[in-house]
């Protein structure tokens, strides 16, 4: 086994070369590394992440790297998740820059190294097993760092701190955005009992591919009763994804514009994206962002802006939910 003194973005590890090179125990998606007092040095993060079509399709759940967001599923297959044991080490981050190591397995006990970790956000989400009951889980989102493109072992906990302050210094990162708890049940934006109909209606829409999601949305949009709806395509369009009219039929909304961004990401959708968004809108155009997932605390609070045109808010039990209404069957 060759040593490892420094672990380089895109570059192969054997599982022995990482459990031995930050002395890890061998198994297991969270690692923590403990030193002689049980404090964490530093954390191991090791996902099979994949979003080939076929695999998503099997398992819309999975683990997910979205951009440079990973969508990291805490530890537990069976029942309600707890936020304990190493499921718990991942949130100290938060409040101690340690240094979390991304790995994805691309083989038989074979990784990529993704780059170093930062802790976003957590929460907690119901799901539908393979058997359609709920169950409780827990998502951790992670921002994947490619630079620097080597990290020294050595070095790592230095480089954390630096890059955590940096990260969380130029995209005003706090606590408010860490969990999304409190937006998942918020008024206005999830106003529906969550039932394993709606469910496994949400991981049919994870399912599908960002063209076919955004294709299906202009199919809700005119069973709701919008006219000349149009899928803008993925050149030049600013960040809106559809455009729509309301119908004459609505007495005092008729022929309002809506313009909408379709968002099929695990991940959560956050103040920032609602910024950008605000931004491509028309100037009389209506605003609506859809997603199959949730909405941070600060998005929310930035959708509802006293000063600034307001935005309509779908989540994915929302949208599963007028889904299931429509009658429309997700392909």
């Amino acid at each position: 086994m060759n040593e490892v003194r420094a672990f380089e973005v895109g570059q192969l590890y054997t599982n022995d070369q990482i459990r031995f090179s930050l002395e890890l125990e061998n198994l297991g998606g969270i690692r923590p590394s403990l030193d002689g007092q049980g404090n964490v040095r530093h954390v191991a993060v090791l996902t099979t992440a994949d979003d080939a079509g076929k695999v998503i399709s099997e398992n819309p759940y999975r683990d997910r790297i979205e951009g440079d967001i990973l969508t990291y599923t805490a530890q537990g297959r069976e029942g309600d998740q707890q936020l304990r044991g190493r499921n718990k080490r991942l949130i100290e981050q938060y409040a101690i820059p340690m240094p979390f190591f991304g790995f994805i397995n691309v083989g038989k006990q074979t990784y990529r190294f993704l780059g170093l970790l930062e802790l976003l956000r957590h929460y907690q989400e119901t799901q539908a097993d393979t058997t359609g009951s709920l169950r409780k889980v827990w998502l951790f989102e992670f921002r994947i760092h490619s630079q620097p493109a080597i990290v020294p072992i050595d070095q790592a906990k230095v480089l954390s701190a630096s890059l955590l302050e940096e990260s969380r210094r130029r995209t005003g990162w706090s606590t408010d955005e860490a969990s999304v708890e409190e937006a998942v049940s918020c008024p206005g934006v999830t106003d529906v009992a969550i039932s394993p109909t709606l469910e496994t209606v949400r991981s049919k829409l994870l399912s599908l591919e960002p063209a076919g999601f955004e294709g299906f949305l202009r199919l809700v949009m005119e069973r709701n009763g919008f006219r000349e709806v149009s899928v803008t395509g993925k050149s030049g369009d600013g960040g809106i994804d559809l455009n729509g009219y309301v119908d004459e039929k609505n007495d005092f909304f008729a022929g309002t514009h809506v313009q909408v961004q379709a968002k099929r990401w695990r991940h959560s959708v956050g103040s920032i994206e609602l910024n950008h968004f605000r931004g491509a809108l028309s100037s009389t155009a209506k605003g609506v962002f859809v997603t199959t997932s949730h909405y941070t605390s600060a998005a929310v609070k930035e959708a509802r802006h006293p000063v600034k045109p307001c935005i309509t808010l779908i989540d994915g039990l929302r949208l599963s939910s007028i889904v299931t209404r429509l009658q429309l069957e997700v392909a």
